[in-house]
């Protein structure tokens, strides 16, 4: 009798147990089913804000563009992490995740300075259509890390330029405000007057705007077609402009200082990488 009752029992709670499933009553979820399924509706990568590194910086990092540049890029939707758009400037990175820029994945290099002694004959460029030189050729075997040139010179130029892997730094050695030196060697077709020397000093209108000259004057113990100018404009072809405008032509061009950095125990045609004095004394511009 009480085996009947039992085996009865059983049958009625089996058929309880399989009406609350089928039922609108639902049976909790697993922690496990939980997060199966929450990850599939979420539309950003959750971010661990006690560990990582801040996106913009992240993207910095990896040598594509500054940080401020960054910010743009996340905010127009060029950056995915995990697969998943993301938007929010102050996500951070952590050590597994996949970042993509524009759809090419990125990861954050070791920082890289080279300064280089260019020669005439190459210019300032990643790659050239025509075939023409480069002075990527130059530093090819330079760093493993993707550098770039930090401003330019053009083909017939000689002297200092910055190759760097850091957005932050090269931004900051471009940027008007920021008035890095630049102290260049000209060589003119004939000797540079007194009176057009004059002229050169201070505030120059080349092609409807201003060029302030920082210093202008002729080489000690050279003739007076060679002439030392210090500007910190960063347009094209400066220098030969202004010679131009007082009706002199530049023979031979040379940049001899480069935001403080000198072409000391450099040759032409080679490079070094900076000093931790040198790199520190870039990085605390204001």
């Amino acid at each position: 009798m009480d085996s009947k009752n039992n085996s009865s029992r059983r049958r009625q709670e089996g058929k309880k147990s399989t009406s609350q499933r089928d039922g609108k009553k639902n049976t909790p979820l697993s922690r496990k089913s939980f997060k199966k399924d929450f990850k599939k509706v979420k539309s950003t990568p959750k971010a661990n804000e006690s560990t990582g590194i801040r996106l913009n910086k992240y993207i910095a990092n990896s040598g594509v563009c500054s940080r401020r540049e960054a910010d743009t890029y996340i905010e127009h939707g060029s950056v995915e992490v995990n697969g998943k758009l993301v938007t929010e400037m102050g996500y951070k990175v952590q050590p597994d995740d996949i970042v993509r820029f524009d759809g090419t994945s990125i990861t954050p290099e070791q920082k890289r300075y080279i300064l280089l002694n260019k020669p005439k004959n190459y210019i300032t460029t990643m790659d050239d259509d025509r075939g023409r030189k480069t002075v990527m050729e130059l530093v090819s075997n330079a760093s493993k890390e993707r550098i770039y040139p930090v401003g330019r010179l053009d083909r017939n130029t000689t002297g200092l330029l910055l190759f760097t892997n850091d957005g932050d730094l090269a931004k900051k050695l471009t940027h008007p405000k920021h008035n890095v030196r630049k102290l260049y060697h000209a060589s003119l077709d004939r000797k540079l007057d007194l009176k057009d020397l004059e002229k050169l000093r201070g505030e120059v209108i080349i092609e409807g705007r201003k060029v302030f000259i920082d210093a202008v004057s002729y080489v000690d113990g050279q003739p007076k077609s060679e002439i030392g100018i210090e500007i910190h404009s960063g347009r094209n072809r400066i220098v030969r402009k202004i010679f131009e405008h007082v009706g002199y032509k530049v023979n031979k061009l040379d940049r001899v200082i480069f935001a403080e950095l000198t072409k000391k125990n450099l040759p032409r045609g080679r490079w070094r990488e900076l000093t931790n004095l040198e790199l520190n004394n870039l990085q605390m511009m204001k």
